[in-house]
């Protein structure tokens, strides 16, 4: 199985392993599916990897220590990445700002938004961002061909 790593990132080796077992489920699957396709797909395939991840967990939101509701994450993985994916034409800023929110607002520092909605897999690693830093100075862009 191919393996996206670069050693120039937090948590390189595990978003890589991640990034490539969502290659191997776009390569067998194709687009054209609802998002909870591709997500039972990827929790199989991470199964298989033998990366430990929860999904679709449930965690609450907080706005200046109250509660004001809850949000479901795509997938926790280790204990260190957060996934979202989606199934869309083409990833948009709207879905980069609901990852880097998701960041924050979980306290996690890295996270993988992968769309399976193309004809070619579209991933993106993000990073919380520091106060200092734009968002675009943050993200990072990757796409890989079939």
């Amino acid at each position: 199985m191919k393996t996206m790593i670069d050693e120039k990132y937090k948590y390189s080796e595990l978003t890589g392993k991640i990034i490539g077992c969502a290659m191997e489920v776009h390569k067998y699957l194709g687009n054209g599916f609802q998002e909870v396709v591709y997500q039972r797909a990827l929790s199989i395939e991470l199964n298989m990897q033998g990366i430990a991840h929860v999904r679709e967990q449930e965690m609450p939101l907080q706005y200046k220590g109250f509660d004001i509701g809850t949000r479901r994450v795509d997938f926790f993985i280790e204990e260190k990445i957060m996934l979202e994916i989606k199934a869309v034409k083409e990833l948009e800023d709207v879905h980069l700002a609901q990852a880097i929110n998701y960041l924050e607002a979980y306290g996690m520092e890295i996270g993988l938004l992968i769309n399976f909605g193309n004809t070619s897999l579209q991933f993106k690693r993000v990073m919380k961002p520091q106060r200092h830093q734009s968002p675009s100075e943050n993200q990072k862009n990757h796409s890989s061909r079939r």
